[in-house]
């Protein structure tokens, strides 16, 4: 966007135009160290098989794998990676309120039909050089996956694009659930499902079996393609 050989406009007058910090401009992306990618790795390995581990038992299970790491540092990838400990937490303060709050509708025994309930989850994606995002719209009662889409940041925007794709061919369900991530509980997210008169479904806090079964398919993604392939 930014012409260095402009005849008129400096360089200066151009990011200013913008709304870009110059420095920016100039800004080259460092790589994540191999080393933080294979601890990365292995945490996010680690979480598939004990989603209610905290900071203090992974660094435990990092040791026991000859990874000597600080709770900080594991607490920064943790967050980096876009994964929660699945626990109950104290209420200890009162979060920002947002325009609206939705129940969780779902009970998988209850799903009887296609397009009854779409779910949806974000997961971590390790690569050979660095990491992606993905996230999955499911059909609940089919299991069928209806779109998938990676993205390199944890936005609402890919989120949003994999919601439209299966509404884009005509289907729309009764109710689409997913947590209470800052993606899904978005205004532009919310009122996107709002607009096609889809019930909103959020799973409770520190309920781990709300969205069982995408998490079931995250874990299958990774053992059988992931994993293996090592992209």
């Amino acid at each position: 966007m930014v012409d260095h050989d402009h005849p008129e406009l400096t360089v200066s007058r151009q990011c200013e135009l913008l709304g870009l910090p110059r420095s920016s401009l100039y800004y080259q992306p460092v790589p994540v160290r191999e080393s933080t990618l294979r601890i990365m790795a292995r945490i996010d390995a680690f979480y598939l098989e004990d989603p209610t581990a905290g900071s203090r038992r992974m660094v435990q299970y990092l040791a026991r794998d000859g990874i000597p790491i600080s709770r900080d540092r594991v607490r920064n990838l943790v967050r980096r990676m876009g994964l929660r400990a699945i626990y109950q937490k104290p209420r200890t303060t009162v979060p920002g309120e947002p325009s609206e709050r939705f129940p969780c509708l779902v009970d998988v025994r209850a799903v009887t039909t296609p397009d009854q309930v779409w779910a949806t989850d974000i997961t971590y994606i390790p690569l050979r050089k660095g990491f992606l995002y993905l996230v999955a719209v499911v059909d609940l009662f089919s299991r069928h996956v209806l779109s998938w889409k990676l993205s390199n940041s944890l936005d609402t925007e890919f989120c949003l694009e994999a919601l439209e794709m299966p509404l884009a061919s005509g289907r729309k369900p009764r109710i689409f659930h997913s947590d209470q991530g800052c993606q899904f509980t978005s205004s532009a997210f919310v009122q996107r499902l709002k607009a096609e008169a889809i019930e909103i479904s959020w799973s409770g806090r520190g309920r781990c079996f709300d969205n069982i079964l995408v998490e079931r398919l995250w874990r299958t993604v990774k053992y059988e393609e992931v994993y293996l392939r090592a992209y």
